[in-house]
């Protein structure tokens, strides 16, 4: 700018940086200030200004007609400098003293420097600027505020006049205003410019419609996206519904912001992307997209898709899966026939015993991908757990699925496995079914073949087995596993009740009762399930030490509600399934229960099976070894059923021996089984154990079995099992009458 014009530009409002905005600012104050000069006829106007509580300001000092003042003056030069520079100083004293632009201004003239009103107000600086212009008038308006800008407009004569100046001054005002205005606008522009093209995510503006019209470098580069193109073409067909959807919400004004996740074509990949949009807030009402790259989530979210549904070790579908694939085969009726198939390793666990876990994974491995090739196409292998592997071929017939099952049998039983050196035969046992459309569910489908698989086991491993109902073998296994699920079902709900039975002294004079504790299952009708019906499932499923600890715990539950009654006992039994015997976890828990219940466990008797005493040795001693201690006795059940061999008596110090009941039901009639038992009392008295027969149906027994030396008896004739609850003393009343004359053996 010119030496006569004075500028102080504020930084809030002007753009220093911009030499454009900065002349345009200065060119639009200087015609201003000429404009004012010709309209007042005046030598000079100048103007100070601020904005907000900063002050700043932008001041113009323009001559009218220079030839007028270089005819006025006799010196010229001299005399333009000196006004120039009494003026600027003039301007720079009062911008300087920022307490003198806050007082109120009046319009004055100052034809005298030594006025005392313009010698009061002007600060000292100004007064003697105005001292080298004595031969000139000062008018100045009155702060004169529009929006943001508040100005001073000045004016100055060689002659005394009287000036209106506050109308030029908002008028000034207005301009500048409406200039600083454009300005910032125009600034707010070029940052919103900047800050879109600086934004990390893809960005686009899109039209009404749907066409990109302005898009940053990010957006540019990862979309490919071309202006004037439809952002609908990076989609495939059937995403255009829900792209179509969220436009939709966001346009209505339903949401302010909506967004969908879409796969995106971009340069023939499917990328998948977050695309949001909301109002551009411009008066074309565009929308502002923003994408944001979610493809790992998603790969992310198929990976745990995948390890939910697959098996870690062999990558095979996993039961899961399999069940799920199975469901929806069995519900699809416009599908053909399709069979199932369950294998299991035979003698896996051995493998696992002689090499090693790592050896089993190995095998494992081994067995799934023999499995896939020898499969038809189409068909799923599925590892159900542990060494069991699931089948389910579609559009099979029983002789293709046959065919399937005889390939499979072969062919693994020809693989060679050696780890370390070590050879080990493989070998799977297979069962299979049509998958039955009328079947209630899955499970009744893989009942049928886990049933045929066992009995396939049963009958000498390497083979299948396809189910048949009418097999009589098959119709056993599957009831059983049928109970398997009633058993587990009525554990969780507490579905069993206990029962006694009396354990009669056929010569002691004991006054409390001796009893055995019975289980039965409650069926929802309300009848009863004889433990011979679900005991051989819950053994064969690995359920019987759930049952005996359930058993236990109740028992001991209601002995403590019912402490009077259980004082007066004198001996309560309780089966131990040979399962039990040789489950750590199972007896560990029993020992800590026992221990906690001291007023109780001295009526206790265990009672193990003899075939479970003779194949648990060891474990049936250190059961005898944790009982004694805590005053609970030992009973050995069904004795006698075995016969081999009593040398196992020795190892075990029992309290009881149960005979079993094929010798006691016929002894009245059966000399051999007379003999039997007699044998067994006599070997009772030698080492120090009582005996308790079973299956005494009739008083007869009983004074036989007491003549004979049998200790206690037990059976329908002395009383039938009743409900626990319905216990209301434990006292006993004798069966036998001591003195009876007569007894059935008597004849034999």
């Amino acid at each position: 700018m010119e030496d006569w014009a004075l500028a102080r530009l504020n930084t809030q409002q002007i753009d220093l940086s911009s030499q454009s905005q900065l002349e345009a600012y200065g060119q639009l104050t200087r015609n201003e200030l000429v404009s004012i000069c010709s309209q007042l006829n005046c030598d000079a106007a100048f103007v100070a200004f601020h904005h907000v509580k900063d002050y700043q300001a932008l001041g113009g000092l323009l001559p009218q007609q220079v030839r007028w003042l270089d005819s006025k003056l006799q010196n010229t030069d001299i005399a333009e400098h000196r006004v120039y520079s009494g003026i600027n100083n003039l301007i720079s004293a009062l911008l300087d003293d920022s307490a003198y632009l806050d007082s109120v201004f009046t319009q004055q003239q100052f034809s005298n420097v030594d006025n005392a009103l313009g010698a009061s107000i002007l600060p000292q600086q100004a007064l003697e600027a105005l001292r080298s212009l004595t031969e000139y008038s000062l008018a100045m308006s009155q702060p004169c505020k529009v929006g943001d800008t508040w100005l001073v407009l000045g004016v100055i004569t060689h002659k005394s006049l009287a000036l209106v100046l506050d109308k030029h001054a908002y008028h000034l005002a207005s301009s500048l205003e409406l200039q600083a205005l454009s300005f910032s606008i125009a600034k707010k522009d070029r940052q919103y410019q900047e800050l879109f093209q600086q934004l990390p995510i893809p960005c686009a503006l899109i039209d009404n419609d749907n066409r990109v019209t302005r898009q940053n470098h990010v957006a540019k580069n990862c979309l490919s996206l071309e202006l004037a193109a439809s952002v609908f073409t990076l989609l495939e067909v059937d995403d255009h519904p829900m792209l179509h959807d969220t436009l939709h919400i966001v346009r209505e004004g339903l949401l302010r912001q909506a967004w969908c996740e879409v796969p995106l074509l971009i340069s023939g990949l499917r990328t998948w992307f977050k695309l949001s949009f909301c109002h551009a807030l411009d008066e074309k009402g565009q929308l502002l997209m923003l994408a944001e790259d979610i493809t790992e989530r998603y790969r992310l979210a198929d990976q745990l898709s995948f390890h939910s549904n697959h098996d870690v070790l062999t990558g095979l579908p996993n039961r899961v899966q399999f069940e799920l694939l199975l469901s929806e085969a069995l519900q699809d009726n416009d599908s053909s026939d399709a069979c199932v198939a369950f294998l299991d390793l035979d003698q896996f666990q051995v493998i696992n015993d002689i090499s090693g876990h790592q050896a089993g994974d190995e095998l494992l491995c081994q067995v799934a991908k023999r499995l896939k090739l020898l499969l038809r196409k189409g068909d799923v292998v599925a590892r159900l757990g542990g060494d069991e592997f699931g089948i389910l071929m579609y559009s099979a017939s029983q002789e293709s699925a046959t065919m399937v099952a005889k390939r499979i049998c072969h062919q693994l039983s020809e693989h060679e496995f050696q780890w370390r050196k070590v050879k080990h035969n493989v070998s799977v046992s297979m069962g299979l079914a049509k998958l039955d459309k009328n079947a209630g569910d899955i499970y009744s489908v893989l009942s049928q073949i886990d049933a045929s698989c066992r009995l396939a086991k049963e009958e000498g491993r390497n083979q299948w087995h396809f189910y048949n109902e009418d097999d009589p073998q098959i119709s056993k296994l599957y009831n059983q596993m049928l109970a398997s699920v009633d058993i587990i079902g009525a554990l969780a709900l507490n579905e069993f009740e206990l029962f006694y039975q009396l354990i009669e002294p056929l010569e002691k004079s004991e006054t409390g009762l001796h009893m055995e504790v019975l289980l039965r299952m409650v069926q929802k009708d309300g009848t009863y399930v004889s433990p011979a019906v679900f005991l051989p499932a819950a053994e064969r499923y690995n359920l019987a030490s759930r049952i005996d600890r359930w058993v236990i715990e109740h028992l001991l539950k209601w002995g403590a509600a019912n402490l009077e009654i259980w004082q007066q006992l004198a001996m309560v039994s309780i089966n131990l399934s040979a399962l039990s015997l040789g489950d750590q976890k199972f007896m560990s828990w029993l020992e800590m229960r026992l221990m906690v219940e001291p007023e109780l466990v001295d009526k206790l008797c265990f009672e193990i099976t003899e075939t479970a005493a003779v194949s648990q040795l060891d474990q049936a001693t250190a059961l005898i070894d944790f009982l004694q201690p805590l005053g609970c006795k030992l009973a050995l059940d069904d004795f006698g059923s075995g016969f081999s061999s009593f040398a196992y008596l020795k190892c075990l110090d029992v309290d009881f021996v149960k005979i079993d009941g094929q010798f006691v039901v016929n002894v009245c009639q059966d000399k051999g089984d007379k003999a039997i038992v007699a044998a067994i009392c006599q070997l009772g008295k030698e080492m120090e154990f009582e005996v308790i027969a079973e299956f005494v149906e009739n008083v007869d027994i009983g004074y036989l079995l007491k003549s004979l030396g049998v200790d206690y008896a037990q059976g329908y004739a002395i009383n039938k099992p009743q409900k626990l609850s319905s216990l209301t003393s434990g006292q006993r009343t004798p069966w036998l009458i001591s003195d009876a004359s007569f007894y059935c053996g008597a004849d034999i």
